[in-house]
């Protein structure tokens, strides 16, 4: 498989591999021209810089540094502005496993190609990153600096003491692979048939001081916009956030998103499905999302909450709450 042209990514991936190579005293100015990229367009955060180019900048990176472990280094000079919204509401979240939930959720953000999920192990939580194989247009220090920055995500959030007991890769044994035990740790397989980091469970479900649940929701609406904007093939990502402004209002129907978006119904419904999505699935996870975060913010009341999520009476919130957890608010609440 190749990589279309229109698969993009951050520019600030392109701007950090940059910012990486200027600090190794490496002019990436002409690095950035070979590959077909501006320094402007580098430092926009509204630009998305084609994937296939931003593989060329990897490769002439590599050629130049002569380091193989390279994507490692860049991990190294990563920030959370990096993932703009999403790294702020990263920093927001009530556990990492709140975190990770996030980056799931709105991995296209950084790319759409790899398939990002949460499973459950045996006293884990893994976060799984699939790479789809993308011949010899992919390098393996982006995936490297990636897992890496993920890792360096939860090292800022909740501690440099954060390490995953296990981790797998999906590219071949390095060489050298002292660079990559310091950066993950000794237990690594590689040739692996998805990229893994293993977490303790009760590690990253341990609550976080930092935790600002109106902080996240306003990062996680930042980083909705932000796709809606840039995905327009991504209508379930548009449905999502016409569903967040308009339930204040009230509980949104297809009708009111659809006008709202400037598309008939049935075009509506004939697009999400072909997501694999419909708007009632939509609502719901929307609402769930919004519920838990709200529920989390003990200066909200039920009633507060009630309104913010479009339910007409308390009562009906809490039917819903208990079909989402298995508590009632107040319970939830007490426990969480």
């Amino acid at each position: 498989m190749q990589i279309p042209e229109d698969i993009t990514s951050l520019s600030s991936a392109a701007a950090l591999i940059a910012h990486t190579l200027h600090g190794l005293g490496y002019d990436p100015a002409p690095l950035l021209t070979a590959a077909g990229i501006s320094m402007e367009d580098s430092n926009n955060p509204n630009i998305r810089i084609p994937t296939i180019k931003l593989m060329a900048l990897w490769r002439q990176a590599l050629e130049v540094t002569g380091n193989p472990a390279f994507g490692l280094v860049v991990a190294k000079q990563f920030q959370p502005a990096v993932l703009y919204g999403l790294g702020f509401a990263w920093l927001a979240s009530d556990t990492l496993h709140d975190a990770l939930n996030r980056l799931v959720r709105f991995s296209h953000l950084i790319n759409p190609l790899p398939d990002f999920r949460l499973e459950n192990g045996a006293g884990t939580i893994d976060l799984v990153v699939k790479v789809p194989d993308l011949g010899p247009d992919f390098e393996f220090a982006a995936s490297d600096a990636g897992l890496a920055m993920f890792l360096r995500m939860c090292q800022i959030t909740a501690g440099t003491d954060v390490m995953p007991v296990h981790v797998t890769m999906q590219r071949p044994a390095p060489v050298d692979k002292t660079a990559y035990e310091d950066m993950f740790g000794p237990s690594i397989e590689y040739a692996a048939p998805a990229h893994r980091l293993s977490f303790d469970a009760t590690l990253v479900n341990t609550p976080l001081s930092t935790a600002h649940p109106e902080l996240a929701r306003l990062n996680d609406q930042t980083v909705i916009d932000y796709l809606a904007r840039c995905e327009r093939s991504s209508l379930s990502m548009q449905v999502r956030a016409g569903i967040i402004e308009q339930l204040p209002n009230g509980r949104p129907n297809q009708e009111d998103i659809a006008q709202a978006l400037n598309t008939s119904l049935r075009s509506l419904q004939r697009k999400l499905r072909d997501e694999d999505t419909n708007f009632k699935e939509l609502l719901s996870e929307t609402q769930q999302d919004l519920a838990l975060q709200y529920i989390r913010d003990s200066r909200r009341t039920i009633g507060e909450i009630t309104y913010l999520l479009g339910f007409s009476e308390p009562s009906n919130f809490t039917r819903a709450f208990k079909r989402w957890t298995g508590k009632s608010p107040g319970e939830f609440r007490s426990h969480d």
